[in-house]
């Protein structure tokens, strides 16, 4: 039979492509149908990795807040300022360790020193106060807090001496709280002194130079880069800084003059040079009284044996942070804000 002979037949086509295109369209739709399935598999899949992921997140979370509960009743408030205010039992010589850089933000800074001195003074039991020093120095800001707070305790609770115990170092900063103590005691051979202030920095104009830098600071005010390391040194702003920093020392040494009086032995013309003595040296310089360590002073000269020690304590969440390394960017904060003059 021919194309022109078939009832069922279009123009041109033969009876076998019809059953070609049906059969064609079922492979197609079997194609779409595993297609589908795949998509429908792929999406129950990234389901169960979501519902999964949520599971793990609110298991860690859970963890973390059993663990901050745990140190809430474990120690106390994990957020707080740390242990100011120890139990007394009996009479005691009272101890505040000052440790470390004397600058804001720091186990010794003024806030933490004057808090834990306050406490060490108002107890009823303690009979004397010891300052045990191992610092370098710091903020000459932050040493006169303390050393006016020192004064104003003695004045208020007069029955109570106040003893500096200098151990590996108590310089410059450091000294100038020791130096409104009753006393001074320190070792042989512990680094003393060091009464000058310090403050500089960087300059990279050189370098600039040879990379092909462009310093552009632009400023309202004449010297608002003051002593910006980026320009060269402006001689004027340099005898400017000089002169702060000479002011900064004459009220270190009258500090010191006013805390140590006749004891000074101010024929010896380097005694306010700048330069660091051992603590025999010290001695015969007049900035210390006698060699004891806390337990000495504690045992000999206050009188009562038993040591309390009122120190400020950073809370375990606190020392947690700072082991992770979180304090990283405070750090260099701190160093930006503290860039000023230094006891050091």
């Amino acid at each position: 039979m021919s194309e022109w002979d078939s009832e069922n037949a279009e123009w041109g086509v033969t009876r076998e492509e019809p059953a070609k295109r049906q059969e064609g369209r079922a492979q197609e739709a079997r194609e779409d149908s595993k297609e589908w399935r795949l998509i429908e598999k792929t999406m129950m899949s990234m389901q169960a990795e979501q519902r999964r992921s949520r599971r793990w997140g609110i298991l860690f979370k859970t963890l973390i807040l059993l663990y901050l509960f745990a140190l809430l009743f474990t120690f106390g408030s994990p957020f707080g300022s740390g242990d100011l205010t120890p139990g007394t039992g009996g009479p005691h010589t009272a101890l505040v360790d000052v440790e470390g850089a004397i600058v804001q933000g720091q186990d010794a800074s003024a806030d933490h020193l004057v808090t834990a001195l306050e406490n060490a003074f108002s107890a009823e039991q303690s009979k004397g106060v010891i300052l045990r020093i191992n610092s370098p120095g710091g903020s000459p800001v932050q040493a006169d807090y303390v050393y006016q707070a020192i004064n104003r305790l003695r004045d208020e609770y007069p029955d109570k001496k106040v003893h500096a115990v200098i151990s590996d170092i108590g310089a410059s900063g450091a000294y100038y709280i020791a130096a409104a103590a009753d006393r001074i005691h320190a070792n042989p051979s512990s680094l003393v002194g060091s009464i000058g202030v310090r403050g500089g920095g960087f300059g990279f104009t050189g370098a600039m130079e040879k990379l092909g830098i462009e310093r552009r600071l632009y400023t309202a005010g004449e010297n608002k880069a003051f002593l910006d390391p980026f320009l060269p040194e402006d001689p004027e702003q340099v005898a400017f800084w000089e002169t702060v920093l000479d002011r900064t020392h004459d009220q270190f040494i009258e500090r010191v003059r006013e805390g140590r009086g006749d004891k000074l032995k101010e024929s010896e013309a380097e005694l306010f040079s700048g330069l660091i003595w051992t603590g025999q040296k010290a001695r015969e310089l007049g900035l210390v009284d006698s060699f004891n360590s806390a337990g000495q002073v504690a045992r000999n000269v206050v009188g009562a044996e038993n040591i309390v020690d009122y120190s400020y304590k950073p809370s375990p969440f606190q020392r947690i942070m700072r082991d992770l390394g979180s304090s990283v960017g405070q750090g260099v904060t701190e160093t930006l804000i503290n860039s000023g003059p230094m006891l050091r």
